[in-house]
């Protein structure tokens, strides 16, 4: 028995040597040090290299099967090799969100702080769940939540939490809207055509029946037509329908239009329908005076959904969600199981997970906290507005380029557009097509990055300009390569 034994313990510690720990799953402090250095060694490289590479990155699944599929070793493997392997191998095989030409979708470019937050984060082990896990980053959470409060307009007494993303807090959001109508039966939610699915989504997990959510048609603008809107709540109110809540846009993904929030408001508020102010993507522009201006109203909306891991510049995951009336959270969601009941702490020391779904919580408060600290509003409200006149630049460009033609108002980043020469006489199957081999091209073809969508049945090419460090080349040398290709699949088309 006890050669028996000794072999185990000489195969553990020839396991320990290897993988670099002094136990279990323990390391030696130096050899902690190191692997932290070269971690951060490599993250910037990444970030210093990425203007020269492409925006995109990817792999087929069999190929990635192939060098990843496999059993997990018995026995652990040298951890800076580990490390090398998942920054050679498997974090680069994906879009590039942060690089200055990735135009797609919605992009985000987080601060180093920001970075370096979440690694703190998680080194420190934090559980941002209740006062008594966690006072120190609880507070920061209310400061944070505090600061999007002032800035969005709201009154003393409003309040929320931090969230993982728009997903959560649309969900949170209607589960308040929901409680507060007091969960009637045969309940109807209300969004414009050109809402995010993450709120038809919430919709059906708070119980709307999918014949019960209303897609709102859009005016010309893509934004919700307030007539359309009235004349659909008082249909399913004549046929004995409640009506608990309406989704606005401050800033659609498509184009980036933002609904009519005044009018909206006042509607809901005559109406007793909660309003939710879907502002993922558009939210943070509130932090300049042009971004004011477009989402005046949204002070009234009962709730405000918004991801600093968007416009605000931070890592994933940053979402957030704040509310008229903080209580109308904790009303909905705050319980007092037996095994929690050492957390109670007083009237005045909230616990952040009686205000949504989550009770194991990320500490999200201190990225944000961390990169306003570290550059100041100020350079913050310049990266914001930087993407706004980066897009109305695009815009013109597009508007006076005989190959191109704009789909819709520049709105906040987002440039929706696509190849029609001036008096080319194509048809929409035709444009559709040459559209979809430029997209084609240019993922295929170019450094840059850009997505679809489609806007009153036509295939559009779309630019999301978000990124702090893109310039005016990266934009400009991007359009021109759309419209060379362009050019390219017009000419074929004209000799085929």
């Amino acid at each position: 028995m006890t050669g028996k034994t000794g072999s185990k313990t000489e195969t553990r510690s020839a396991s320990a040597k290897r993988s670099g720990s002094c136990g279990d799953l323990q390391m030696a402090p130096e050899l902690m040090m190191e692997l932290a250095c070269k971690a951060a060694e490599l993250v910037v490289e990444r970030i210093n290299r990425l203007h020269g590479e492409d925006a995109w990155e990817g792999e087929f699944r069999q190929e990635l099967e192939d060098r990843l599929m496999g059993d997990p070793p018995e026995a652990g493997r040298p951890a800076m090799e580990v490390l090398e392997q998942a920054a050679r191998e498997i974090l680069p095989v994906s879009l590039r969100l942060d690089h200055p030409r990735s135009f797609a979708f919605i992009p985000t470019s987080p601060t180093w702080p920001g970075v370096l937050a979440d690694f703190m984060t998680s080194g420190f082990n934090v559980n941002a769940c209740t006062w008594l896990v966690a006072s120190g980053p609880s507070q920061l959470e209310l400061v944070v939540i505090d600061w999007f409060r002032r800035w969005l307009g709201y009154p003393e007494g409003a309040g929320g939490l931090l969230t993982s993303g728009g997903s959560a807090a649309s969900i949170n959001a209607l589960v308040a809207a929901r409680e507060q109508a007091g969960n009637p039966e045969q309940a109807t939610v209300y969004m414009s055509d050109q809402g995010h699915s993450v709120n038809i989504r919430a919709a059906r997990i708070i119980g709307i029946r999918p014949k019960h959510i209303r897609m709102v048609p859009c005016d010309g603008h893509f934004r919700l037509d307030m007539e359309a809107l009235v004349r659909a709540v008082a249909e399913d109110r004549a046929q004995g329908l409640n009506p608990i809540a309406v989704c606005a846009n401050a800033g659609t993904s498509s184009t980036g239009a933002v609904d009519p929030l005044e009018k909206m408001a006042e509607f809901c508020e005559a109406e007793g329908i909660w309003l939710h102010v879907d502002a993922a993507y558009g939210g943070f522009a509130i932090v300049t005076d042009q971004g004011r201006k477009l989402l005046r109203g949204i002070e009234h909306a009962d709730s405000v959904g918004l991801d600093a891991h968007k416009w605000f510049f931070q890592p994933y995951e940053a979402g957030g969600l704040l509310v008229k009336d903080v209580r109308t959270l904790e009303r909905a969601f705050a319980v007092r199981p037996d095994v929690l009941q050492d957390t109670i702490w007083g009237a005045d020391h909230p616990n952040l997970s009686d205000r949504g779904l989550q009770l194991s919580r990320s500490f999200r408060a201190l990225k944000i906290w961390m990169s306003v600290q570290t550059f100041g509003m100020a350079a913050f409200r310049r990266a914001v507005s930087k993407g706004m006149e980066l897009a109305a630049r695009a815009g013109e460009y597009v508007s006076e380029h005989p190959m191109l033609e704009l789909l819709s108002p520049v709105s906040l980043g987002i440039v929706c557009f696509r190849v029609n020469p001036a008096d080319s006489g194509l048809g929409e199957d035709t444009l559709e097509n040459t559209n979809r081999a430029v997209l084609t091209h240019i993922f295929w073809d170019n450094r840059a990055l850009i997505s679809s969508t489609t806007l009153g049945g036509k295939f559009s090419l779309r630019m999301c300009i978000l990124n702090h460090a893109t310039t005016w080349d990266d934009v400009k040398e991007t359009l021109e390569a759309i419209a060379g290709f362009g050019e390219e699949a017009v000419s074929n088309l004209a000799h085929t």
